[in-house]
């Protein structure tokens, strides 16, 4: 049992909880972060991409010793029909800079190794540890936690819950609702590894450089989701991720749909004679701005994923999550330095910062895409990629067909399956969505 109270507890050790428990450890609060994992970072094994200005805002010279696997020269957008992909990419030598703008990283080693920052600003981080109330006090107002090491409560002046898309803490409190099974991704993922020299073969790189592909279209069986694939220095990160709500509907299964797109023609040839050493599934939230809870209240506030902050359409949830956790720091710093109480009323500076930052601007700008998404799901994760698909092998099958024959009959594929109305409803709801 701990003993004495803490300016703030964070509860979790992800990127935002480091995020915000390393800020205020930094700026002198007395700090306490309790992880359940046997370490921070032991409960992902998967890849991910870690965008370098919103880490350099935490700290600065992360790159001197951060685990980093590869920057990123090249994205790549792929459409995918059954044996094919339709595809866009974009590759610069100008992201072979001196300070790069996004690496991939995996995540068990890069959270050890953030957390390792947090303990050396002054927190004391404790793991293995599962928080299992929180305490409130005759007005609601979060005065501290409980444990399942027992002894007791340990207090503080704020609690930041930075504790996953679960959330089961603040849903237990009534600080917030369970987020719906159609604001919540099920991924699963698995590390592909194989010699360096072969990964830089495979996708045309050199050194420390990396590649991203993200894939969309038959893959999820009209599911709303997404395959990908991140290049590390010695594996490679490949998964697949639908929302919960569909794999409930469909009885598909995340396995399945995952072996599915490792044996398209596409993939298999670049995670061929791989070994995979690791699989693991996770939850992502995909809800959006509508679906941002309450984010402050009497004594606490939420940050990262347990917040919902997560641009879907972008792929980026690291970053919000790393900015989140530190602007509620940062806000719980000017609160405690003018000695006021943590109220819903002080705190509330939180949300007005984060108002102000990229993370809500983003999402506010995408507030109807989810929506749009999960309703057209058929339509944008299926039935466009197929006719996408079958349109680029019309055009560049030569056999002797009269190329306006050709355009007529991709035409006509088009209307067969939308119609004009229908082609031109979803191209104005998509617009609509995307402004």
């Amino acid at each position: 049992m701990i003993d004495e109270k803490f300016d703030a507890i964070v509860i979790g050790a992800g990127m935002s909880g480091n995020a915000a428990a390393y800020t205020m450890a930094k700026r002198g609060l007395k700090v306490l972060q309790l992880e359940r994992g046997e370490y921070s970072g032991s409960k992902n094994v998967q890849g991910a991409i870690l965008y370098a200005d919103m880490m350099e805002k935490i700290i600065p010279d992360f790159r001197e010793d951060a685990p980093l696997e590869r920057h990123l020269i090249e994205q790549r957008f792929w459409m995918m029909g059954e044996n094919s992909h339709t595809g866009l990419q974009y590759r610069s030598d100008d992201f072979n800079e001196e300070k790069p703008n996004r690496y991939t990283i995996i995540r068990a080693q890069f959270d050890k190794w953030f957390s390792s920052k947090v303990r050396e600003a002054g927190a004391l981080v404790v793991c293995e540890t599962t928080v299992t109330e929180l305490v409130q006090d005759a007005y609601g107002k979060v005065i501290g936690v409980k444990t399942d090491r027992g002894g007791g409560q340990i207090h503080a002046d704020v609690v930041v819950l930075a504790e996953g898309v679960t959330g089961l803490l603040g849903t237990r409190a009534g600080l917030r609702k369970i987020p719906k099974p159609t604001e919540v991704a099920l991924a699963v993922k698995e590390m592909h590894f194989m010699p360096q020299e072969v990964i830089e073969q495979r996708f045309n790189l050199k050194g420390n450089e990396g590649v991203v592909i993200e894939a969309a279209g038959t893959i999820s069986k009209g599911m709303t989701g997404m395959g990908f694939i991140y290049t590390n220095r010695e594996c490679i990160s490949l998964g697949l991720g639908c929302l919960v709500s569909d794999f409930q509907a469909s009885g598909e299964s995340p396995y399945q749909l995952l072996e599915k797109f490792k044996r398209h023609p596409s993939v298999a040839p670049l995670i061929e004679g791989s070994e995979v050493k690791e699989y693991a599934a996770h939850l992502i939230p995909e809800g959006g701005f509508k679906a941002i809870p309450q984010l402050f209240g009497d004594g606490w506030v939420v940050v990262g994923d347990a917040a919902q902050l997560n641009n879907a359409i972008h792929r980026e949830g690291s970053n919000l999550a790393m900015t989140s956790g530190r602007i509620a720091a940062e806000a719980i710093f000017q609160v405690k330095s003018r000695k006021d109480p943590m109220t819903a009323s002080n705190l509330s500076l939180y949300k007005k910062m984060l108002d102000d930052s990229f993370v809500i601007k983003d999402l506010k700008k995408y507030k109807d895409m989810p929506q749009l998404l999960h309703v057209q799901s058929q339509n944008f994760f299926l039935t466009y990629p197929q006719l996408v698909n079958k349109a680029m092998d019309n055009f560049l099958r030569v056999d002797g067909t009269p190329k306006k024959e050709k355009e007529k009959m991709t035409v006509k594929s088009f209307t067969s399956a939308r119609s004009w109305a229908g082609l031109f409803g979803d191209a104005f709801r998509l617009a609509r969505a995307w402004r």
